[in-house]
């Protein structure tokens, strides 16, 4: 893997944890700052065959997807993702371990869920380490039964009457003391983010794979994003690796 932006002097090395890191006051009680994790084909496409992302990724997206996985409070996914992707617990391998010192060993993940529609003995549910228990984020209008059934294995959080409220979500996250918020997505719920006005930084991984028609965009469900939206980005780093570019943009009125 090399940095091809900024443009390094002869024999700088960079350091992934370091390119990638938060702002300190994330880390200290201030704002929360959302980051968003995401792959696309070079035709734009966000899915593989079959409908998953993961077809698409390769050695160096995997490992910076460890990365900021380690560097995260919480990792945010939309219910859709966890069903699409048959999401598990989030793991921390040893060699990013000493990112979460003075943290849990590892993030939990936060579903949003407007109906609870989510299998309450999966992994993801029923084996998250106690540390790291899993966080589903629903409304008032979810079923009783399914608040109930639910939070015997998670951690339940109610942010609006019929339709989750994100920045009521995001408080309750931060509150919690989850303020370095990853969200992997899916489409739909990057949308949201974005139209929100509430993501602050992208990291968009380029993979050098033709799709073809038929799959969706990064973002999706949203209408034109203007003000408050997403723009300008500022392009913070680009690096390369068979290929694959990986890319990190930050939204100018936060800084970099």
């Amino acid at each position: 893997m090399r940095q091809i932006y900024p443009q390094q002097s002869s024999g700088q090395e960079f350091s992934l944890p370091g390119l990638y890191a938060y702002p300190d006051e994330a880390g200290r009680g201030g704002a929360p700052w959302i980051r968003a994790n995401m792959i696309a084909s070079v035709d734009g496409a966000a899915t593989a065959a079959g409908g998953r992302s993961g077809g698409l990724s390769g050695k160096a997206d995997r490992t910076v997807f460890g990365v900021l996985r380690a560097l995260a409070d919480v990792v945010l996914v939309g219910a859709g993702t966890v069903r699409a992707e048959a999401y598990r617990p989030a793991r921390v391998a040893g060699r990013w371990a000493g990112l979460r010192a003075g943290r849990p060993p590892s993030p939990p993940i936060a579903v949003l869920s407007r109906r609870l529609d989510l299998d309450e003995g999966s992994a993801l549910l029923a084996e998250a380490p106690g540390h790291a228990r899993t966080i589903v984020i629903t409304v008032q209008a979810a079923p009783a039964d399914r608040r109930a059934a639910v939070a015997k294995n998670a951690e339940l959080i109610v942010a609006g009457s019929d339709r989750v409220d994100l920045p009521a979500a995001i408080g309750a996250l931060a509150a919690m003391g989850h303020r370095r918020i990853l969200t992997e997505g899916g489409p739909h719920l990057l949308g949201q983010l974005a139209e929100a006005g509430l993501l602050d930084e992208l990291c968009l991984t380029v993979s050098p794979l033709l799709v073809g028609s038929g799959a969706g965009r990064i973002v999706q469900g949203a209408g034109p994003l203007g003000d408050p939206g997403l723009g300008p980005l500022a392009l913070a780093h680009v690096l390369e690796d068979q290929g694959y570019l990986l890319s990190r943009y930050v939204r100018v009125s936060r800084g970099g």
